[in-house]
């Protein structure tokens, strides 16, 4: 049944209450609410725990969505109890894991702002993310990290804006990946917006973000790699250059 995904108006929600709604026989579960991200636009799930009221635990390994986006399915490491249908339980996120993944999808917004190219490809992780451009031109890695910390210091707002599918469809100009189309289909659209006025960026978005730009900490370009005539991968990592070696 569809959920109340607290996460899309609440990206800081790292624990709430919710009543188990369907159980799968794979033991995915199923809640009237959540506070976790499903897996979808490059971005990973979730992890973390959800609480019994005899104060046990069931330990989850990934989150993602069923059939349809406003379904969420809660995946169980192997071995987990199984809970029943109307348990009321409290969910927990594995904050820092999740903050780590907000700040790094953030640093991959404001790629995009400083490589203007469209994007064909990306993956958010918690230690690396890479961002995939349709450009043939070659660019220096440190000139391009410069340019993001310069945009990290300048702490803009991050925050978001509703607009309705319809308005989506009737701009799809706002769109700058190629290959991955905007979450579509729930009746509304999250655009995230960096700057007063969206001066720096919009962009149609469903993953989490922090909400200024100082929040994504020191990033870099460790590396930019060539794959084909007209495509390049720049792989984001935290910390200054040189961390990695």
């Amino acid at each position: 049944m569809p959920v109340n995904a607290l996460y899309r108006d609440d990206f800081y929600l790292s624990t709430c209450e919710a009543v188990v709604t369907a159980v799968h026989d794979d033991g995915g579960i199923e809640l009237d609410q959540t506070c976790f991200y499903a897996t979808s636009g490059g971005q990973p799930g979730d992890t973390g725990f959800l609480e019994r009221t005899d104060g046990s635990k069931i330990t989850l390994g990934q989150t993602k969505h069923g059939a349809t986006k406003d379904i969420v399915v809660h995946v169980p490491l192997e071995g987990e109890a199984k809970p029943a249908v109307g348990e009321k339980l409290v969910l927990h996120v594995d904050w820092p894991r999740r903050y780590k993944l907000m700040r790094m999808h953030t640093a991959c917004h404001l790629l995009s702002v400083v490589c203007s190219y469209p994007i064909t490809g990306a993956a958010v992780g918690e230690d690396e993310s890479r961002v995939d451009f349709d450009m043939s031109e070659t660019i220096d890695k440190d000139d391009v990290t410069e340019k993001l910390m310069e945009l990290v210091r300048q702490n803009y707002p991050v925050y978001l804006q509703w607009i309705t599918d319809e308005e989506l469809a009737a701009n799809p100009g706002i769109v700058k990946s190629k290959n991955v189309r905007p979450p579509i289909g729930l009746g509304r659209v999250s655009l995230v917006c960096i700057g007063e006025n969206s001066a720096i960026d919009s962009q149609p978005c469903g993953g989490t973000h922090v909400s200024e730009t100082q929040e994504v900490g020191q990033i870099h370009i460790a590396k930019i790699e060539k794959k084909g005539k007209e495509n390049r991968r720049f792989r984001i990592r935290f910390g200054a250059p040189g961390d990695e070696a």
